[in-house]
């Protein structure tokens, strides 16, 4: 089994402008969905063998807050350019290239690609809209090797996000 974590990352800051997009922070709003999300998983009692994100400013910032509420080093986390901005397709490929070592992946990235990516992943007779900022879904394989993972492949465990009423 293989488990994937696909979580977008928290409310960004348009506070400043003469960001570029890859720069732009997290919010106050972001700041504090983050850990709450990350104390949400904590709670599943997660297994992570690793924390995978974009290297943009936001995700790297929210993957570095749910980790640190999962108690996962932070030292760990991989950065890969890969998912800055990914198409679902990309993503998709990127996660067929995973090393069969990992079991239980996070992956932290962008919409419209991990929004495209859930609904590729999973079971279709759920379909999702939107994958809102700091939303999670997890998704189960019933495979042994990341490259067998296709359309439709996955099921989906919960989707979760900060304004959902638990």
């Amino acid at each position: 089994m293989k488990y994937l974590y696909l979580v977008r990352h928290a409310k960004s800051s348009w506070d400043f402008p003469e960001l570029t997009d890859f720069d732009r922070p997290l919010n106050k709003r972001g700041k504090s969905n983050a850990p709450e999300m990350g104390l949400r998983l904590a709670a599943r009692n997660l297994e992570l063998d690793a924390i995978i994100t974009s290297p943009a400013n936001r995700a790297k910032s929210t993957a570095k807050l749910i980790a640190e509420e999962l108690d996962f080093s932070q030292e760990k986390i991989l950065k890969k350019e890969d998912v800055y901005h990914a198409t679902g397709s990309v993503l998709a490929d990127f996660i067929r290239s995973i090393t069969d070592d990992l079991r239980s992946v996070m992956l932290i990235g962008h919409n419209p690609g991990f929004t495209d990516l859930a609904n590729f992943l999973k079971e279709p007779d759920y379909y999702i809209g939107n994958v809102p900022t700091c939303g999670v879904v997890a998704i189960e394989f019933a495979v042994n090797q990341w490259a067998d993972v296709s359309k439709h492949s996955g099921r989906m465990l919960f989707f979760d996000y900060p304004k959902k009423v638990l």
